[in-house]
């Protein structure tokens, strides 16, 4: 919806609500024109009601009016006598034209001084958990929001498993886009698999004041400008989403408006020179680790190298062996001489059930292994005297990959080899020809709705021929500090502002093996209430946390006992 539907809605509400309660205002002692004024009239109704007045701001709050719709309906009907369970629900049922009713068939009476104290521990009981989701939601929408790392992307930077506080203040926070969608939820309602949200009515986009804006570096959660699917993983036909109910990724912004990027050998160079990472970062690249000994699993796992694959030799195996090792499997295969190969994960199969069921396992390690390294592991390893080499794997340039942006054979990029490319801002003009245009057509299109058709040479955009095109919003480009192992700006273009959420601030919590079931997670103790952003060092604050938890239970029971002696 534009700016004059919008006026031309909000004007049909003030009519409804001025027909639904203009008796309602004269029976309380107030004027009929005051129920036809836009805000005021909430004003005067919030004084009828005998509800602060600063509850009129929560009506014009996205998704917290939804939640207090309901609120004001039951509040209306109850002021004039309405009480009953029935009516209640009526009301709510109705979406307010209940109120109609009581206002030209029942000769009601303003109550002036009704309590406000619900009459039953169930009414109390709801009202606390309403009043709950509300500033829940509140907060959830405007200021911070929970967040979990479900891959690997960004590796060793953010685990998975990470729990993430996200701060949608720091950039200024995106005031929802839906207007009708559930609270607290994002795309899905849970356990039911249906959209948690209608398309329309939408708001424009529009962004709270920020302390501070992107900047190259950060760490960034972003509304995945890719995003169609309903459920990840299961092939259907794509989803059309509105902009803040698209799936959030979480990337590192290393590209901001204006910069011309590149990737070499997998680094990315802004402007011609390279970007330099903040310590907090630990990326990493694929490297072939090769010793003519075989490469052992061992020295692999004490580096905390996560993501590579054991190979086994066993014999044939038992029902009960195989029940038993089936968990820990990620495939096998026979051999010739009638044994099996066994792959599993890095963690392998626990010892103790290798013996519980007698498995006779022989584990071999090839002479390479091509696993994800950071600059340490990698040091560590060439200082290893068990290892003969270790190469970064390379895609050469001028040979194009699959699957990655513009999409277009003009531009044989590769994950290793990209660029350079211009990052869009704000007001800027670039030329528009048939060799440009793959590079910015999603921009054009999709993410600032033109209508773009070629014939022969000739863009046109909007009916009108173009030779040049100016952006309406600025845009980034974002990567995984996982480079060889990360859907990002490589597979997909630009970000656009509009669809930014917010910037980690801390991690709260953390846990190993998080994707094999709630009973094999493990604690990061070091990872706990730990920084994310910055130049320096991750910084834990848990040793603060547990002083204070201790001093505020300390300090609690003294005061009880201080009291129980009075």
């Amino acid at each position: 919806m534009n700016g004059t539907q919008w006026i031309i809605f909000i004007l049909i509400v003030q009519v409804i609500h001025f027909l639904g309660t203009w008796k309602l205002y004269v029976k309380a002692g107030r004027k009929a024109w005051e129920a036809a004024i836009p805000v005021y009239n909430a004003i005067v109704l919030m004084q009828i009601i005998n509800r602060p007045k600063w509850w009129v701001i929560l009506l014009f709050i996205p998704i917290i009016n939804l939640l207090m719709f309901p609120v004001i309906w039951v509040e209306t009907i109850r002021s004039f006598g309405r009480n009953s369970k029935l009516e209640t629900w009526i009301v709510v049922l109705t979406l307010g034209f209940y109120i109609y009713y009581v206002n030209y068939s029942l000769d009601v009476k303003y109550i002036e001084d009704r309590s406000l104290q619900p009459t039953t521990a169930a009414g109390e009981w709801v009202s606390s958990i309403l009043f709950a989701v509300v500033a829940a939601t509140l907060v959830h929408t405007y200021f911070i929001q929970p967040y979990v790392i479900p891959t690997g992307s960004l590796e060793r930077t953010l685990r998975v498993g990470d729990f993430l506080f996200v701060s949608k203040f720091h950039y200024g926070a995106r005031t929802p886009m839906t207007t009708v969608a559930a609270p607290m939820v994002h795309d899905t309602l849970p356990g039911l698999g249906v959209p948690s949200y209608l398309k329309k009515p939408q708001l424009p986009y529009f962004r709270l004041p920020g302390f501070t804006k992107v900047e190259r570096n950060d760490i960034v959660v972003f509304s995945w400008p890719a995003d169609t699917v309903r459920v990840f993983f299961k092939k259907e036909k794509g989803v059309d989403k509105p902009i803040d109910k698209k799936s959030n990724y979480v990337k590192r912004c290393v590209g901001v408006p204006g910069d011309s990027l590149e990737v070499r050998d997998g680094y990315v160079f802004i402007n011609g020179k390279q970007l330099e990472l903040p310590k907090s970062a630990k990326p990493q690249f694929d490297y072939t680790v090769y010793s003519a000994k075989g490469v052992s699993s061992k020295i692999l796992d004490n580096l905390g190298v996560t993501d590579f694959t054991r190979k086994y030799l066993s014999g044939q195996l038992n029902q009960n062996q195989a029940n038993a090792i089936n968990p820990y499997l990620m495939g096998y295969k026979p051999t010739d001489n009638g044994q099996l190969e066994l792959y599993t994960k890095s963690s392998g199969i626990p010892s103790n059930v290798i013996s519980k069921y007698g498995f006779a396992l022989k584990e071999i390690t090839d002479r390479q292994r091509t696993v994800p390294l950071t600059a340490d592991m990698v040091a560590s390893l060439r200082n290893n005297p068990n290892i003969d080499s270790v190469v970064q794997q390379v895609v050469e340039k001028g040979r194009r990959g699959i699957n990655l942006f513009p999409q277009s054979p003009d531009y044989p990029w590769n994950y290793s080899q990209m660029g350079p490319i211009y990052i869009p801002q704000k007001g800027a003009t670039v030329d528009l020809n048939l060799k440009v245009l793959p590079l910015y057509k999603k921009i054009i299109k999709e993410y600032e709705k033109n209508e773009i058709s070629v014939s022969g040479n000739q863009i046109s955009i909007n009916g009108s021929p173009a030779t040049s095109y100016t952006f309406k919003q600025d845009y980034f480009w974002m990567m995984g500090d996982n480079r060889d192992h990360s859907e990002d700006s490589r597979a997909w273009g630009y970000v656009p502002e509009n669809h930014i959420v917010g910037t980690p601030i801390f991690i709260w919590m953390s846990f190993d093996n998080f994707t094999e079931g709630i009973s094999n997670w493990r604690p990061r103790w070091d990872r706990i209430f730990t920084t994310v952003n910055g130049d320096g060092e991750p910084q834990s604050y848990f040793k603060y946390f547990l002083i204070l938890l201790v001093a505020y239970f300390v300090g609690n029971w003294f005061w009880k006992r201080k009291k129980d002696k009075k």
